[in-house]
C-alpha cells in the first residue's frame, strides 16, 4: 500500500510541471468557487401570485406597483394596486423580504388568477441573483394586451388599400347591379363621379352612363372585351377626386400617426364589464314591469328648510329613502302576521336610483339581479294646478312635483302590488311628518 501511495505521489509530481502549475491552480480555484458560492446557484425566491380579491374574480388588471425592485417589504405593506371585477384593491404583502423581480408590468390587462406577478427574497440575500422560473415568461405585456385588443387585423388591411389610393388613379367601389351593367356594356366607371353613399358607384350611375352613350343594347364587342384600367393621368384633369373613405373606419395602431377617419378603441374596465354583463342578463331574462306616479314634495321642501334653520342638513334623497323604507314595512307587517307569500321575500331586495340632480325628469331603471325592484327618481319640477283655499275658493297655485317610476320583476311583483307600493310611497313622501313616527 505504501508503494502504491508513493507511486501516486510520483505521478502527481511529474504532472505538476512548472508550465502546468498556473493552469492547475486556476482549475482548483474554480472548483472551490463553484462549491462555496451561492451566486452561481441563484437565490431561492418567494413567489407572489395573482390573488382572488373578490368571490367572482377570474382575472384582474395590474394597475400600479407601489414598491420598486430592491426595496424592503414587510408583512402588511402595500405591494400593488389590482383592478378586480368590482373595484381597485390594494394587494398587501404576506411575507417579509426584498422585492427582487417584478414579473408583470403595471398596466397589464387580464392577468389570470394564480399567475406569478413578482418574486421576493429573504432579508440578507442578494436580490439581484434571484432565480427566475422559466414558466413565467409567457405573461403578456401591456403592449401585447393593447395590440390584442386592437384586433382584428382585417379592417386595417382593408383600410390601407382604400385610404392610400394609387397616384393618378381613383379607386371606385361598385354596387353589384352597377358592376353587372358596366361589365355587360364595357363601360369605364372612372369617367363618372359616383353619387352613392361613401363613394359607391350605384345602379343609377351606370344607367346614366348608358344614356350618355346613346345606347341601351349590349354590344358584343364591348361585352367580350374586358374592362381596361384607365390611362394614368388621362382622367386626372377632368375627373373629381375619388372617395377614399372606407365603409368601416380603420382602427388606430399604437405608436403610429392617426389616419383620416380612424377611431381609438378604449377597452372597458372590469367594473364596466361586470355591469354590462349583469344588465344584459337582467334585460334578457327578467320580465320588467313599469309603473309611474307623480308626488307632491312641497311639504318635504318646507320641512327641509325648517330643519336647515336648526343646522340639520337633510337632503331630498334622504326623505325618498325613508319613505321607501317605511313603505316596505307593509311587507314587514305581513311577515310578522305570517301572511307573507314566498314570492314576496325570495330572490331579491330593493334599490333606489336617483338621477334628479342631473336634470333627468324621469326614466325607467334596469333591475340589478337578484333584486326584485328598483325605484327611479326624476327631477323636481314646478306645475301649475287649481287649488282650493280654506273658504273653498279655487285659485291657481304652483306645486313642486316629482315623477318616480318603479321597475319590478313581473315574476315576483304583480301590477296590483306595485300599484299599492307607489300609492303608499306617495302618501308617505307627501306627508314627511309621518316618517318620524315609524
Amino acid at each position: 500500500m505504501a508503494a502504491s501511495l508513493l507511486g501516486s505521489l510520483g505521478v502527481l509530481r511529474a504532472a505538476l510541471t512548472p508550465r502546468s502549475l498556473p493552469l492547475a491552480a486556476a482549475q482548483l480555484g474554480r472548483c472551490r468557487y463553484v462549491g462555496s458560492s451561492r451566486r452561481l446557484l441563484g437565490v431561492a425566491p418567494l413567489k407572489v401570485l395573482m390573488p382572488a380579491l373578490s368571490p367572482t374574480m377570474e382575472k384582474g388588471n395590474l394597475v400600479k406597483w407601489l414598491k420598486k425592485e430592491g426595496e424592503t417589504v414587510n408583512v402588511g405593506d402595500a405591494l400593488c394596486e389590482i383592478e378586480t371585477d368590482k373595484a381597485v384593491v390594494t394587494l398587501d404583502s404576506s411575507d417579509d423580504g426584498v422585492l427582487a423581480k417584478i414579473m408583470v408590468e403595471e398596466g397589464t390587462k387580464d392577468v389570470i388568477l394564480g399567475s406569478l406577478i413578482a418574486l421576493l427574497v429573504a432579508e440578507g440575500e442578494d436580490w439581484k441573483q434571484v432565480e427566475i422560473p422559466v414558466e413565467t415568461t409567457s405573461v403578456p405585456s401591456p403592449v401585447q394586451s393593447a395590440s390584442a385588443a386592437m384586433e382584428p387585423a382585417a379592417p386595417q388591411a382593408y383600410s390601407s388599400s382604400v385610404v392610400q389610393p394609387v397616384p393618378g388613379r381613383r379607386e371606385t367601389r361598385l354596387s353589384p347591379a352597377a358592376r353587372q351593367i358596366l361589365e355587360t356594356h364595357g363601360l369605364d366607371p372612372s369617367s363618372t363621379a359616383p353619387t352613392g353613399p361613401r363613394g359607391i358607384f350605384t345602379k343609377e350611375d351606370a344607367l346614366n352612363m348608358l344614356k350618355l352613350k346613346g345606347t341601351m343594347t349590349p354590344s358584343r364587342t364591348a361585352a367580350s372585351a374586358p374592362l381596361q384600367p384607365p390611362v394614368k393621368g388621362s382622367e386626372a384633369a377632368t375627373s373629381p377626386p375619388g372617395y377614399a373613405r372606407p365603409s368601416t373606419p380603420p382602427i388606430s395602431i399604437p405608436g403610429q400617426p392617426l389616419a383620416p377617419g380612424t377611431f381609438t378603441e378604449i377597452p372597458a374596465s372590469n367594473i364596466r364589464q361586470v355591469i354590462a354583463r349583469r344588465l344584459t342578463e337582467s334585460k334578457t331574462t327578467i320580465p320588467h314591469s313599469y309603473a309611474s306616479i307623480d308626488c307632491n314634495i312641497d311639504q318635504v321642501l318646507k320641512l327641509r328648510k325648517q330643519l336647515a334653520k336648526d343646522d340639520i342638513k337633510i337632503s331630498v334623497n334622504d326623505f325618498i329613502i325613508k319613505a321607501a323604507a317605511v313603505t316596505l314595512k307593509t311587507l314587514a307587517k305581513k311577515a310578522k302576521a305570517g301572511k307573507l307569500r314566498p314570492e314576496e321575500y325570495q330572490g331579491g331586495s330593493f334599490s333606489i336610483s336617483n338621477l334628479g340632480m342631473f336634470g333627468i325628469s324621469g326614466f325607467s331603471a334596469i333591475i340589478n339581479p337578484p333584486q326584485a325592484c328598483i325605484l327611479a327618481i326624476g327631477q323636481s319640477r314646478h306645475d301649475l294646478t287649481i287649488c282650493e283655499d280654506d273658504k273653498g275658493n279655487r285659485t291657481l297655485c304652483r306645486k313642486d312635483m316629482m315623477t318616480v317610476t318603479l321597475s319590478s320583476d313581473g315574476r315576483l311583483v304583480d301590477d296590483e302590488l306595485a300599484s299599492q307600493f307607489l300609492e303608499s310611497f306617495k302618501l308617505n313622501l307627501e306627508n314627511p311628518k309621518l316618517l318620524a313616527v315609524f
